[in-house]
């Protein structure tokens, strides 16, 4: 059988005939039309649990005028289509489900202009994160969202779940600094959302609408950013607590006194201790405790930000505290932020493979941590917590012996949704920074009433009036 054939019997199940696959070969090329399994394989998943969705072709376009021709295309024979940045994605937001095709947007990565006049930056949305942050600090500026996989995650990626990473307890998310998109429409249409300037009272504010849509209201195909001064100096420290609980308590204590620290991380050491087993690392990890805060400081004068380093160490002296570790240096720094970014990674390695991403108000955290350790007490899985503890937003990984997905054990489900209402009940929201994708779908009424659901779904119609659009992506279209 030969190659188109093959894309033809893969693709029945979404329309796509062998004239729809010739008219896509005629848009992008041949050579950017994938069809064979093995290669289906690689986009068929993305770091959602243990999640497998075979796509019947991918499609690799370069240019946001061959995007427009393809959605035209798949609107008009109602294709399903899954816009894919790096497959790093946590809530399954880039998985097929539905078949149909997968635009990777992996050929569109170049950075367009660095304006250090206005402090912006242009970029097509394929860019890796970390080498759009390098190429801004060497001109002395800064781009400060940045996600744990911010080495191998595309800016357009976080536009899409509205990412924040450990320094958005200072400086923000993803959507305080996204000024302008270029969004192709799921009908074919090319827009622009807004404009190149600071303040916008004009109109409807269709970039922040797209900002977090995961996806399904348009593709993303040039982004305009802010940029702010890159800070000179930061300190670090890594700080054990004797109590979990007693950790979070010292995190609102922080805030209360007056500091705003440009990270302030949660380590439960459970975790901790699994990442050590997979990063070879010097920095000492107490193991008599049951939590670490990592706590980052950065300005541009540094006698000022070490009394403030020794004026917090000195305040979380009252809560139990095991040894304090300064990070003298580069190196010291780079492997102690090295530990944080690879917790989720070994984690999932070791088994737990669940992870939800809620957040409640900082204050809240003991509660919500109490909360966690109960619920698996009574539902019979075992639970590690980390996460970007200064803005509240706490991720909760979770391992049941034969459990791989939440979608397979009703334990589970009735372990989450009793999780989600306790995050409801203490005023915070089921997702901070991964999205809802699919796995969080069927929770959407804990947070939301059936008018505040019906207005997103008819803003999703007035979008993509086929609902071809990472369709069954939030919710289920009506």
């Amino acid at each position: 059988m030969e190659k188109g054939q093959a894309d033809f019997v893969a693709g029945k199940r979404s329309g796509i005939t062998p004239e729809r696959l010739d008219d896509f070969k005629r848009i992008l090329g041949e050579k950017y039309v994938i069809g064979d399994e093995l290669s289906l394989k690689d986009y068929a998943h993305d770091e959602t649990e243990h999640l497998h969705y075979l796509p019947d072709l991918v499609l690799k376009p370069r240019t946001a005028e061959e995007i427009s021709a393809v959605m035209r295309l798949c609107n008009q024979y109602r294709i399903p289509v899954t816009p894919r940045g790096a497959g790093t994605g946590l809530s399954g937001g880039a998985l097929p489900q539905l078949g149909g095709v997968v635009l990777s947007m992996e050929r569109m990565n170049t950075i367009l202009e660095i304006d250090e006049r206005n402090g912006q930056v242009i970029t097509e949305p394929g860019v890796i994160t970390e080498v759009l942050q390098n190429a801004v600090k060497e001109r002395g500026l800064f781009y400060p969202p940045d996600p744990s996989s911010r080495g191998s995650c595309f800016i357009g990626g976080n536009i899409a779940e509205n990412s924040g990473g450990p320094k958005a307890v200072k400086y923000g998310v993803v959507k305080d600094y996204v000024l302008n998109l270029q969004v192709v429409l799921p009908t074919g249409e090319i827009i622009w959302t807004g404009a190149n300037v600071l303040k916008n009272s004009t109109g409807y504010n269709l970039t922040q609408l797209v900002v977090g849509s995961e996806g399904t209201l348009g593709i993303v195909t040039r982004i305009v950013l802010k940029l702010i001064p890159l800070p000179a100096f930061d300190l670090l420290m890594l700080v054990p607590f004797r109590s979990l609980e007693k950790a979070g308590e010292a995190v609102a204590a922080i805030f209360r006194a007056g500091y705003t620290p440009s990270a302030l991380e949660l380590v439960e050491i459970d975790a901790l201790l699994i990442t050590r087993k997979f990063v070879d690392s010097a920095i000492p990890v107490t193991e008599d405790t049951e939590a670490h805060l990592i706590i980052e400081v950065d300005g541009n004068h540094p006698d000022a930000l070490m009394k403030e380093m020794e004026a917090i160490a000195e305040l979380l002296s009252g809560f139990d505290t095991g040894e304090i570790y300064f990070a003298d240096d580069a190196r010291q720094k780079e492997e102690l932020w090295k530990l944080r970014r690879r917790v989720a990674e070994a984690v999932k390695i070791d088994g737990y493979t669940i992870e939800e991403d809620t957040v409640v108000p900082r204050a809240e955290l003991p509660a919500l941590i109490r909360g966690v350790k109960d619920l698996g007490r009574r539902h019979g899985f075992h639970a590690v917590c980390y996460g970007h503890a200064g803005d509240g937003n706490l991720h909760i990984r979770i391992k049941k012996e034969g459990t791989a997905n939440s979608q397979d054990d009703p334990s589970i489900i009735g372990a989450l949704r009793a999780l989600f209402e306790l995050v409801r009940d203490l005023g915070g929201t089921i997702s901070g920074e991964h999205g809802i994708g699919l796995i969080q779908k069927d929770f959407m009424d804990i947070v939301f009433n059936k008018t505040q659901l019906k207005l997103m779904r008819d803003i999703k119609k007035a979008f993509d009036p086929g609902n071809i659009l990472n369709a069954g992506k939030i919710f289920d279209g009506e």
